[in-house]
């Protein structure tokens, strides 16, 4: 499994209703994406940073190597902002990008915590039976579900095609670990079909018809935790407006 999904199958936030989480997580979203960045975009990253490593119990290192694709996104999304180009080939620094630069990579990194803080707590399993009841159609969540599968089978075809060749002494220099590399994609790719395919006939044998019935636990809202998220939004929001008008 992915270091996420351990945290969230075994986090202390495990046995929550979704709802709770995704009611804190999506309001200190809102709150990063509709406040100013300075403070607002501020205070809610804050807020979720702490509450993920604090309550929720995520390891800053599962956070960090979860965080590290989407944050190298980031900077690399800021850096047109940052540069300009006033002759052909010719590219200068551009004082004026760097607050846009700045506000820009704040508020993405402020939403990408709040997201993290709802992924990191809230098991898949937990949320896609549930979301039948707000009138999400079957066949969306069939997807969804069927993809999030499919994504192991591909981690676990990569593990074991690698393994076979590192077995093989297949990265033993340069040369050979091109070669290996590239006989690794074909051999993924037929692996991952093949397992694929047979799950697709194993689902065909139990009478699947478009959607699959799932037994969900049965959980109550903690009306303490709802008051509690929404006095801290309520806070961010009252903060934000009093320091940004001071600035």
């Amino acid at each position: 499994m992915f270091a996420l999904d351990i945290a969230a199958h075994t986090g202390p936030w495990r046995s929550r209703h979704p709802a709770e989480k995704a009611m804190l997580s999506l309001g200190l979203l809102a709150c990063a994406v509709a406040l100013p960045p300075w403070p607002g975009a501020l205070f809610s990253g804050g807020a979720a940073a702490v509450l993920l490593v604090g309550p929720a119990r995520v390891s800053p290192a599962v956070v960090l190597r979860a965080a590290r694709v989407p944050l190298l996104f980031v900077a690399t999304s800021t850096v047109p902002l940052l540069v300009t180009m006033h002759a052909p080939a010719r590219l200068t620094v551009d004082a004026a990008g760097v607050v846009p630069a700045a506000q820009t990579a704040g508020r993405s990194v402020a939403a990408l915590i709040c997201l993290l803080l709802f992924s990191a707590t809230t098991p898949l399993s937990d949320v896609l039976p549930r979301l039948h009841r707000l009138g999400v159609p079957p066949a969306v969540t069939e997807v969804a579900a069927l993809t999030y599968r499919m994504l192991f089978l591909l981690v676990d075809s990569v593990r074991a095609v690698r393994e076979a060749q590192a077995a093989r002494l297949g990265f033993r220099t340069w040369r050979t670990a091109y070669r290996s590399l590239a006989g690794q994609a074909g051999a993924i790719f037929v692996r991952a079909f093949s397992r694929a395919r047979r799950l697709e006939e194993g689902l065909a044998l139990r009478g699947y018809s478009g959607s699959l019935a799932v037994q969900v636990e049965a959980r109550r809202v903690s009306a303490p935790f709802v008051a509690a998220t929404v006095g801290l939004l309520v806070l961010i929001v009252a903060v934000s407006a009093v320091v940004g008008s001071r600035w």
